[in-house]
């Protein structure tokens, strides 16, 4: 019975959001943000939890852990997320990146020990990432209205709703025991940890150094998500991110 209420609560949340975003501002206008006042909120909010907690925990979290422990630790959280990838490659019937993602998953689960490292990067099986947002644009959902969600950060609706859709459909919470699945759940706040570390003068200067961080973080993400799904009507891409390459 749960989990027919389950299903019949995901597909209504679906046809919720497919309908919002029909009635939202189409891909490649340059700002859609009609909740600016509650997403400026929402900013203030990310941005406090940022200066407060999230940035000088990972400062500490890499001073006093070694290099190989991160990628180790992340590692083992990217494993785990791969059978929710594989889901979102086969939903887009991109058969090629789903079959690559299986068996890069079976070779980093067993030859690279549960996942703490990641040896299908030397024999040529690069991760083909994806999520459920990338489906629904594959399915011709339009981005929607600009977002701000708490503790995630900046988005959209199609993308916004992409991102709980995943947290449903990923097959390894399901199957995982609790002790296993605590253990990923820690590895997940190593692997955004070291994430922030690397990535932190960009996000430094976007958040703290820039006359308006909404409207920047605003800008910076929708030209990096619209350029990684080719989102936009112009074939003239940018990528925010290429200086720092």
């Amino acid at each position: 019975m749960f989990k027919l209420i389950k299903k019949i609560t995901f597909f209504k949340f679906i046809a919720l959001f497919v309908l919002l975003s029909a009635c939202s501002p189409r891909s490649g206008t340059v700002v859609g943000d009609p909740l600016e006042p509650l997403n400026r909120r929402v900013h203030a909010l990310n941005k406090g939890l940022d200066s407060n907690i999230l940035s000088p925990v990972s400062k500490g979290y890499s001073y006093v852990m070694p290099d190989a422990v991160e990628d180790s630790v992340s590692n083992f959280a990217s494993n785990l997320s791969l059978p929710g990838t594989v889901v979102n490659n086969v939903l887009q019937l991109d058969i090629p990146a789903a079959a690559n993602n299986t068996v890069r998953f079976v070779v980093n689960s067993t030859i690279g020990l549960a996942g703490l490292f990641d040896p299908s990067e030397s024999i040529g099986l690069a991760g083909r990432d994806t999520d459920f947002g990338q489906t629904l644009q594959r399915w011709g959902v339009v981005e929607g209205a600009y977002v701000e969600i708490p503790l995630f950060g900046p988005s959209n609706m199609r993308d916004g709703m992409g991102i709980f859709v995943d947290m449903m459909l990923d097959p390894t919470s399901s199957v995982l025991k609790p002790t296993m699945s605590s253990y990923r759940s820690w590895a997940g706040i190593g692997a955004i940890l070291q994430k922030r570390q690397i990535y932190s003068d960009q996000i430094d200067e976007v958040l703290y150094d820039s006359a308006d961080s909404y409207a920047q973080s605003r800008l910076v993400y929708l030209q990096n998500r619209r350029f990684q799904l080719k989102d936009n009507p112009s074939d003239a891409y940018i990528d925010p991110y290429a200086e720092f390459e």
